[in-house]
């Protein structure tokens, strides 16, 4: 529905004296609100924009010569364009009457912004045209979304939203840390001087109470890895040397014995010329002549005392002592248990003719290396008091030393022709 537009003759409102004469829309003369250029009039005169008037056109707009009379109510307040202005709408009782410049304001063209708490005239950054509307809306600002609207808030809730803001406060200022930190990396590469990078050779090199540790350091740990080494030869590499030696050595002889090729009765030091068995703790290891360790004890075999002083008879005596020697630890060890035989337990030494199986008698767990008289005949201390056919057996104590020797003594209980077969001991 349209308003009623009074004439300005005969307007109940006061006409144009109401509002100041006619020079209230021409910009001459005081106003109806008691100050002059209160309504300065606009370039090419008032428009409706919605009747479709431009500019300069002559005519008379929807809106002209419309009273603005007290019963509208409020102040009218201009707002400029550049090159145009526009009076803003006077807010009353039954609307508004807008009146409009000759043209619309340009983009980005400062303008008046009518304020209940700004003051006339003042001028603020002009809001963009909507190219797609014609409208006016918000800048586009950091934040906003792609129209100019407001962002939507971050889903979660208000603690969500916080936790976000604490999240980019702490990047930010990681960031900032890093950035301050580049001035600084880049100062520590700049080049030295000749004299600086020689004072910081002297720095980096190290004292000589660095040198005499390092030194130090590497002979114990040269020492420890030598050590390392040698006891891993002792315990492990040299009883698998000394097996393989005295597995081959027991093997040539039960071969030349089964060629029937004769021993010629004597022996040189470090021939092999029986086997020694003692089934109770698995042992088979040749006997050699003499007791050289580098010859014989080493090789894995047991040594046969028959050189020099120590000299004893060999097993096909009528009567004697037949003494061997055998390491108890290394080197094959073929002596390494002796200590669990037990009275009655079976010794048998095995020639190319015959058998020879003793019984242990009796053990002397700890004598002088010194000790010789246990090699006589008739050993002393083996509890024997006559002559008679005897093995002895030799070996240090304890173990993995050399300081003490132990003894085990036999007697023979029987002499078996290899024709026979083998013994009792040896089968089964």
């Amino acid at each position: 529905m349209t308003a009623l537009r009074p004439e300005r003759d005969s307007s109940p409102y006061g006409g144009e004296a109401a509002y100041g004469g006619a020079d209230a829309f021409e910009g001459a003369g005081t106003g109806g609100f008691g100050h002059p250029g209160s309504f300065p009039a606009a370039a090419g005169g008032p428009v409706d924009p919605l009747a479709g008037s431009a500019p300069g056109q002559g005519g008379r707009g929807r809106n002209e010569g419309r009273p603005q009379g007290p019963g509208r109510g409020g102040d009218a307040q201009t707002r400029t364009y550049g090159q145009g202005r526009v009076q803003a709408p006077v807010h009353g009782q039954a609307g508004f009457a807008p009146e409009w410049s000759a043209a619309p304001p340009p983009s980005g063209t400062a303008h008046t912004i009518p304020s209940a708490a700004a003051p006339y005239g003042e001028t603020v950054a002009a809001l963009p045209v909507d190219d797609e509307t014609v409208a006016l809306r918000r800048a586009d600002l950091p934040g906003t979304g792609e129209r100019g609207e407001a962002p939507s808030p971050a889903p979660g809730g208000r603690a969500a939203r916080r936790k976000a803001a604490r999240r980019r406060g702490r990047h930010g200022t990681a960031q900032g840390a890093q950035e301050s930190q580049a001035p600084a990396r880049g100062a520590a590469e700049a080049p030295l001087s000749r004299m600086e990078a020689r004072r910081a050779a002297r720095a980096r090199k190290p004292g000589a109470a660095v040198v005499l540790s390092r030194l130090v350091g590497e002979v114990f740990i040269t020492t420890g890895v030598l050590m390392l080494l040698f006891v891993t030869y002792q315990l492990w590499w040299s009883n698998v040397r000394a097996h393989q030696q005295a597995g081959s050595t027991a093997h040539h002889l039960q071969q030349d014995w089964a060629d029937g090729k004769r021993n010629p009765g004597t022996f040189s030091p470090g021939q092999g010329f029986a086997i020694l068995h003692i089934p109770k703790l698995d042992v088979v290891a040749p006997i050699a002549e003499g007791i050289s360790k580098t010859k014989v004890l080493d090789r894995g075999m047991v040594g046969h005392y028959g050189e020099g002083d120590l000299k004893t008879a060999m097993p096909d005596a009528r009567t004697g002592n037949f003494a061997l020697a055998g390491h108890r630890n290394t080197h094959g060890e073929p002596f390494r248990y002796i200590n669990r035989l037990q009275p009655g337990d079976e010794i048998v030494v095995e020639t190319q003719d015959d058998y020879y199986v003793y019984t242990m008698t009796s053990i002397l767990p700890v004598t002088s290396p010194s000790n010789t008289s246990v090699l006589d005949p008739v050993p002393r201390g083996s509890g024997f008091t006559g002559p008679g056919r005897y093995i002895t057996l030799t070996t240090c104590t304890p173990e993995f030393t050399s300081k003490y020797r132990m003894i085990v003594w036999g007697k023979m209980v029987e002499d078996r022709p290899r024709s026979k077969g083998k013994p009792d001991a040896l089968v089964g």
